[in-house]
Parts: C-alpha cells; structure tokens; sequence
C-alpha cells in the first residue's frame, strides 16, 4: 500500500491476514465462544433396514441447532460389523467449505475392565497433524472413568459416567469435573431419543456442556470424548432404553 507523507510517496507493508502462512491456522473459530455443543448422528437407511453397520455421520451443532462442523468415520467394514464397540476409526471433521479441522483416532483395544493394561485411549488433532489431546480411560471397576488431556499428556479434567448407563427412557449423564473429582463444571449428555430410534438404529444425539472460556483446544478434545463414549456404552442398539 502506498502513503504520502512530507510530500513523498512512501510503501507501508500491511500484512496479508488470509494468505500470510506464518499466522497459525485457526480451525476451532466456530466453537470457541460456544459452551454448548450438540453432537446429531444421521440415521442411515441401510443400518435402519438391515441391521448392518456403516460408518457413521455427524452434524456438530450449537446451541441454536446450525452446523458448524460435520464428521465422518473411516474404518473398514469388518471392524464395524465384528469389532463394533471396539473398533479402531478415525474420524474426520470438517468445516461448511469442506475443510477438514479436526481429526479424530482411536486404536483397536479391549473395551473390559478386566484388562486395565489395554484401557482406551483417543487422540484429538487441530488442526490434522497437530495433536490438540487426548482422552484416556482410566480403570475403575465400577464407574466409566476418563482423564482429558492436553498435548503434552498431561491432565486437565475428568470425566465420570455412572454406574449403569442404559439410560431406561431418560439422558444419561457423564459429569465433567476437575481433577479432584470433587468440582463439577460441565456434562457430557446421550440425550434419549426415543424406542424406534434405539431398537432399530445405533443413532445418538450428544450434548457437551463446559465452561465457555474453556481451553478451545480441550473443547475439541471434548468432541472426541463424545464419539468414544457413544462406542463405548450406547454402541448395541438396546442401549439408551
């Protein structure tokens, strides 16, 4: 851009806040002034006919019901349909132009408390190749237990489920708490979505509930939790009755 300053034409460099690539890349805009996130799986016909399991699809919302972001799982199909509640995935979730912003793995590992040397661990990316953290199970022999973490594994907040989760025609409820247990500061609803839904499709409707000025970072960490709790506890379909 050219100035006139004294009578002489000067060049001022203004930076280029679009093309500019040392600016870190932003993806979590849309859900960083969010402290409610509500997570819809489509229902897919072919699952609803068959019983067969394809890979599912999200519409990430906030809390007035818009879009902001929209996942998909990647698996093959052996690991769906046998490996269900366990399987390995990676999901990816992109943004309304189509540009993925946040990447979600998670290994094949036992899903039992009985084996507490194999527990459940997720790794949150944001953007995709740039670990945003993780979610990690913890034993406990009677209450579903998680420890979120930020990038450098170390801990930030826990996650406790209750003692039964088939939610008999009601939400289910996974508190989000600070690390010692004792301070509640948000939740991790499977929101009840009615008897057809549950018998005869695995579609699950989530919603997070955290501090806003939570670390956006953890919030998409948060997300992650959302997708490992639903294969956990409400992958059979007779679960959430």
């Amino acid at each position: 851009m050219r100035e006139q300053h004294n009578g002489q034409v000067i060049t001022v460099t203004t930076p280029d806040l679009f093309n500019n690539h040392h600016l870190y890349f932003f993806p979590l805009l849309f859900i960083e002034q969010l402290d409610q996130i509500i997570i819809h799986q489509q229902v897919e016909l072919l699952e609803a006919l068959l019983g067969t399991e394809t890979c599912s699809k999200y519409e990430i919302k906030n809390h007035l019901g818009q879009r902001v972001y929209f996942a998909v799982e990647e698996n093959i199909c052996f690991d769906r349909n046998f490996c269900s509640p366990i399987r390995s995935f990676t999901i990816r979730i992109a943004d309304n132009t189509g540009r993925e912003v946040i990447t979600v793995n998670r290994p094949l590992r036992c899903n039992s408390c009985w084996f507490p040397c194999f527990l459940q661990e997720l790794e949150v990316q944001s953007p995709p190749g740039t670990i945003a953290g993780y979610v990690v199970q913890n034993w406990d022999p009677f209450l579903p237990k998680f420890t979120i973490q930020n990038e450098s594994k170390e801990d930030v907040l826990k996650i406790i489920g209750p003692y039964a989760t088939c939610g008999c025609f009601e939400d289910v409820d996974f508190e989000v708490k600070a690390l010692n247990e004792m301070t509640t500061i948000g939740k991790i609803s499977k929101y009840w979505s009615g008897f057809v839904n549950n018998v005869f499709t695995n579609t699950a409707n989530f919603g997070i509930q955290v501090p806003v000025d939570l670390d956006v970072r953890i919030k998409a960490v948060m997300i992650g939790a959302c997708f490992l709790i639903d294969l956990m506890f409400f992958e059979n379909s007779l679960d959430g009755l």
